[in-house]
């Protein structure tokens, strides 16, 4: 059985629209009959939040830190306590989608995940385990029940637990928003992700044989712009002007970071890497959200707007199965 793509949605500027946009091309990737399974790796659980009803996510919580809990911390928990090996637990079926929903004590892991990345750098085997343990566990779960994605939903930092998510991904998409802000961003982007990565080449370098390790090789799959407005049928010229910024930057601060650490790790220089665009959508995503669907199946806007939000995250995920069949960038 092949191996499942794992992809991270990452920007640690806050705002982007992560979650709704994880959400989403899973739903669409779903209804193309793929089978997905996405990781609320974001202490502030908002994907769970999304996914599950209110009460349900507050048993999930309550229950978490027992023998019995099915959240992302409850499988991480014995290695926070210094066992080598996370407990498998089983993810929540959402119609077609699975999740291994998050958990807020989550945050306290990012401190264990932080000591281990010290313990890496000095070839202690627990350092190494706990830093592979969340890629372990993902693994563990799809030998159990085969899938075609992974997602990891990120929070908004550069920090710890984020470092370990986009060294286990085989690609990783940036999701934008087209103002000045997310223009600055993307510097510190870059810088992060390329010095996650020759760290981990050196842990890799250095480590004992047969230890789990980290592939280290996140591949840019594009960016996506989002919340834009738009006026007769034009992106507003605000907008317009920080995208032309952004991909400017992409290219600069982040495509180029990759690819000198690996050519194969980001499109040609000649080749824009934009997976598509998803303007402001007014209240679908807070009537979405609230009513824990797919924008186009929510009660919110208009026939016509959800149709056209449906087209728009189909094509995304027809991208993405693009790759996922081929592991090759498409055209």
């Amino acid at each position: 059985m092949p191996a499942p793509v794992r992809i991270t949605l990452f920007n640690h500027k806050g705002g982007v629209g992560k979650t709704t946009l994880t959400a989403s091309i899973a739903f669409a990737l779903a209804e193309m009959g793929k089978s997905v399974l996405l990781v609320d790796s974001d202490p502030q659980c908002n994907l769970t939040s999304y996914l599950l009803a209110d009460d349900l996510v507050d048993e999930l919580l309550n229950e978490s830190d027992g023998p019995g809990g099915h959240t992302i911390w409850s499988a991480l928990k014995p290695v926070s306590d210094g066992d080598r090996a996370a407990r498998v637990v089983k993810p929540m079926p959402v119609g077609h989608i699975a999740l291994l929903p998050g958990d807020i004590r989550l945050s306290g892991f990012e401190e264990t995940l932080n000591e281990s990345w010290v313990g890496c750098f000095r070839r202690r085997l627990g350092a190494l385990y706990a830093t592979s343990s969340i890629s372990t566990l993902v693994s563990a779960l799809d030998a159990q029940h085969g899938y075609d994605f992974v997602f990891f939903d990120s929070g908004p930092n550069i920090g710890p637990l984020n470092r370990v998510l986009l060294l286990d991904s085989d690609y990783f998409i940036v999701p934008v928003a087209c103002d000045l802000f997310s223009v600055r961003a993307l510097a510190t982007l870059g810088q992060a992700i390329g010095t996650w990565m020759k760290d981990a080449d050196t842990v890799a370098a250095i480590a004992p044989d047969d230890v789990p390790l980290l592939r280290a090789k996140p591949a840019l799959l594009g960016y996506i712009p989002q919340r834009f407005r738009v006026y007769g049928q034009m992106m507003a010229k605000e907008a317009s002007s920080s995208l032309r910024e952004i991909k400017r930057r992409i290219h600069d601060d982040v495509a180029c970071v990759l690819r000198r650490h690996d050519e194969q790790l980001a499109p040609s220089p000649s080749k824009d890497p934009i997976l598509g665009q998803v303007k402001d959508l007014a209240s679908l995503v807070q009537v979405a959200q609230r009513e824990g669907v797919p924008m186009w199946e929510c009660s919110g806007g208009t026939p016509a707007q959800r149709s056209e939000v449906k087209r728009v995250f189909l094509r995304l995920a027809n991208r993405l199965e693009a790759v996922g069949t081929t592991h090759e960038y498409g055209d």
